[in-house]
């Protein structure tokens, strides 16, 4: 009782990719921070709206594997894969056209003969088909992104052709 110092423990801090935090980042202090800045919150999912929303109008239409291939058959489109040689080689939709994201600038002269058609373009996952649709769609193109890339396709066992 002599002295009037006393030991406090140290305040820790905590670095939380939304807010910063004393006492560690859980659940209830995202929610604090939603209550109390509620129009902060509101703008920044408006902005994430938009910018997906702008990104997925820049790459154009997405079609399942279903809806490809009926405009495959119907429709008589045309698909590039954009993947590596060699997983082209692995297994590729049947008369696809192996041209890697790398080349396609340089070969997209190929395409010319297929201006009028939908060109579906196929990567891996559906990912990366995006950047080539925007390539095409700016050199005047009709290009659809195969959703779920050929993995989906594979995953709805639709046929592959290895070479």
């Amino acid at each position: 009782f002599g002295s009037n110092s006393y030991t406090e423990a140290p305040v820790r801090v905590y670095f939380c990719p939304i807010i910063f935090c004393t006492d560690g980042c859980y659940m209830e202090n995202i929610f604090d921070f939603i209550g109390n800045n509620p129009l902060l919150v509101l703008a920044w999912v408006f902005t994430l709206m938009m910018l997906i929303f702008t990104e997925r109008q820049k790459s154009g239409k997405s079609a399942s594997p279903a809806e490809a291939t009926r405009m495959i058959n119907k429709e008589d489109a045309v698909v590039i894969d954009i993947r590596a040689k060699k997983e082209f080689g692995a297994g590729h939709i049947a008369n696809s056209i192996n041209m890697p994201l790398a080349d396609i600038d340089r070969r997209m002269g190929e395409l010319n003969a297929h201006k009028e058609k939908p060109i579906i373009v196929v990567c891996n996952m559906g990912q990366t088909a995006g950047t080539a649709c925007r390539k095409l769609k700016a050199a005047g193109f009709n290009p659809v992104r195969l959703s779920g890339g050929i993995t989906e396709w594979r995953g709805q066992n639709m046929p592959v052709v290895a070479k």
